[in-house]
């Protein structure tokens, strides 16, 4: 299948996410709509699959101009995609709620999580996700939240901002570049554009590692402003218990921290217990609920990275939820 382009972003990995996910009717999740893009190859799939007719894609972003967007690109579908605006980590609720204004059972048959900030955004200066374009300190995936990039670099302590650095950006030089920060707004007044802020992590930093700190220290605030991990456990956890028997989830990472998350909950949740060593049950004390489609990540071909740059970093993990009776 060819990956179709994507004036919001490109989809990354689509022709291995549609392989693996679409299999039989049913509800489809989106849960990080974007443009469409990764929808719209779900839909055509299930199209030349014969099983459009009896399927519904819901598609989920927070984004308003991402809605807009994807609402356009899957025009051809009207009827069998509902747009819903709202954050993934409802996942479970909208489903029941959109399953129950269209009459059907309140379970997936696939759900695709497609983690990070899509293009569209971090080139649009007015979002302010990106050092390397000029803008408002914002980095509000919806915009009708209050919390911004701003107000953390404007208004948290020193030993928070270095915290919050370390934590979510793994920058190793988030005492200094906290430090900077609050004397550059003590000296000079707040901070409100993403040159400002870039300036001063540019200041104190050799010329080897700027761009590496830079991209560090943005996305550590990013994560903070929309609570991206914390989201980010409650989604999958949502998105297993909507998965019907034998349905399945495929998420997209792009950096460490999201896809340890990723990772250690899909762990968790295929593990059975089996009590204390030694004793030998005949039935494990809890079954796993899901099993690892992909024992490992999988990576974008050089052929998709060379196309996409972004496929670089992505690492796609897939599971599937077991039937009633049956262990991992």
């Amino acid at each position: 299948m060819a990956t179709p382009r994507d004036s919001y972003h490109d989809p990354v990995l689509l022709e291995e996410i549609t392989a693996l996910l679409v299999r039989k009717p049913g509800i489809y999740v989106d849960g990080t709509l974007g443009g469409g893009g990764h929808s719209l190859g779900i839909l055509r799939a299930l199209q030349a699959a014969g099983h459009a007719g009896g399927s519904l894609l819901i598609g989920i972003d927070q984004d308003d101009e991402a809605l807009r967007s994807a609402a356009e690109k899957l025009s051809e579908f009207a009827g069998r995609a509902v747009l819903v605006q709202g954050n993934f980590q409802e996942i479970e609720e909208i489903i029941r709620r959109v399953a129950a204004e269209k009459g059907l059972r309140p379970k997936a048959e696939g759900i695709l999580l497609d983690l990070g900030v899509s293009s569209f955004q971090i080139d649009t200066p007015e979002r302010g996700f990106s050092y390397l374009r000029q803008g408002p300190l914002d980095m509000r995936m919806d915009r009708g939240a209050t919390l911004s990039a701003r107000e953390l670099v404007n208004t948290l302590d020193e030993g928070e901002l270095a915290r919050i650095i370390f934590r979510y950006g793994e920058e190793p030089r988030s005492r200094s570049i906290s430090r900077a920060i609050v004397r550059h707004r003590e000296k000079n007044g707040e901070i409100e554009t993403t040159e400002e802020l870039a300036s001063i992590i540019r200041a104190i930093c050799g010329r080897d590692t700027v761009i590496k700190t830079l991209s560090r220290v943005f996305q550590a605030l990013r994560i903070e402003v929309n609570r991206e991990l914390e989201v980010l456990r409650e989604a999958l956890l949502g998105g297993i218990a909507s998965l019907d028997d034998g349905g399945r989830m495929a998420v997209i990472s792009y950096h460490s921290l999201e896809d340890r998350i990723v990772k250690t909950i899909f762990a968790d949740q295929a593990r059975s217990d089996w009590g204390p060593k030694g004793v030998g049950l005949r039935e494990p004390v809890t079954k796993g609920i899901i099993s690892q489609v992909t024992r490992k990540p999988m990576l974008a071909t050089p052929e998709e990275i060379s196309l996409n740059p972004r496929a670089r970093s992505a690492k796609l993990r897939v599971i599937e939820k077991l039937y009633e009776g049956r262990s991992a």
